[in-house]
């Protein structure tokens, strides 16, 4: 049986290629072969056609304008709202209180709120706060996620699931074995009530943190450690000059929620921290708002939400960066 011969496919006599044939593709000056660029494919509500038409473009750029300056009236409205009646007297803010300075700017309201009030003092004891309790939660999410992540010890499985158990507990159901293990915590035989280690320690048992740092060093390229392991780089050694510097992203991201966090924290600090002397501003202030006017109070609402805002300004680029959570480096 003899296998039947495939023929090619004739041009037609007009120099078409024929039925059933690819194009074939365009040759350049120099004789060298060259595809023809496929068409750029737009993907979207809006097709390519669409927007060659005037009033879809400027209706389209109006809608957009809309929704910018509505986000952005409420998101910074309220805040130099704050801004504006913390300088405004209590008069002026209590008849117009959209007025934009009907009897001018009061700007002893901050001096006054920052010492006769003794902003300062409880100020200082937000920052005290709010620094112990990065600390301490920075430490915990590096060690917890390079244990986790990188020395991967045989009951981490087990370690992980239980540490991502944490999360769906609710933190009412905490408060109270967590207030009598601070009242009379087991090893030290002393009351930690009244002190900031009670505001401290607490904030380290953070499973979210944990989790981020691990999911950060996961990404982390594993030669990198080995190469260190094989110089004679122990597991400290490992952890202080080969890790940390490569996480320094990820330090900025659980920096920020760790701050913010502690800063703004109200029902643990006032069950902790029952002395006036010792208590932050989120907790001293709604205890000071029946005893002073209202501009005043206004101006220290405005000092202590002055310190979270700079701080994501500061951190911004860093936190917006890796809120993916992408690779460590690149290359």
């Amino acid at each position: 049986m003899s296998t039947p011969t495939r023929t090619r496919p004739q041009p037609a006599p007009d120099g078409t290629a024929a039925a059933g044939s690819a194009p074939a593709p365009t040759r350049s000056r120099t004789g060298r072969r060259r595809d023809r660029p496929a068409e750029p494919v737009f993907r979207g509500i809006v097709s390519s056609s669409e927007w060659r038409s005037p009033s879809v473009r400027i209706g389209l750029g109006l809608t957009q304008a809309l929704l910018l300056v509505g986000l952005v009236v409420v998101a910074l409205g309220p805040l130099l709202w704050l801004v504006k009646a913390s300088i405004t007297p209590t008069q002026d803010t209590l008849r117009d209180p959209m007025a934009l300075f009907p009897s001018g700017v009061d700007w002893a309201n901050l001096s006054t709120a920052w010492s006769s009030v003794h902003i300062d003092l409880h100020f200082a004891n937000s920052m005290i706060v709010a620094s112990g309790a990065w600390l301490v939660q920075i430490v915990v999410a590096t060690t917890g996620g390079y244990a986790l992540s990188i020395l991967k010890p045989r009951y981490g499985p087990v370690l992980y699931w239980l540490v991502l158990s944490t999360l769906f507990v609710p933190a009412v159901v905490l408060l109270v074995p967590l207030y009598l293990t601070v009242l009379s915590p087991p090893l030290i035989g002393q009351s930690l009530i009244n002190t900031f280690w009670a505001v401290w320690l607490p904030a380290g048992a953070n499973a979210f943190n944990v989790l981020l740092a691990k999911r950060f060093f996961d990404n982390l390229p594993g030669e990198i450690f080995e190469a260190a392991r094989i110089d004679g780089a122990g597991p400290f050694r490992v952890f202080w000059s080969v890790l940390l510097p490569m996480s320094r992203p990820i330090l900025g991201v659980i920096s920020v929620f760790a701050f913010v966090a502690a800063w703004k924290d109200f029902l643990w600090p006032l069950l902790v921290l029952p002395d006036p002397d010792m208590q932050p501003l989120s907790v001293r202030l709604p205890t000071l708002a029946n005893s002073i006017e209202l501009d005043i109070l206004l101006a220290a609402l405005m000092i202590s939400a002055l310190i979270p805002v700079v701080l994501f300004l500061i951190f911004q680029r860093t936190f917006l960066r890796t809120a993916g959570l992408g690779g460590a480096i690149k290359g």
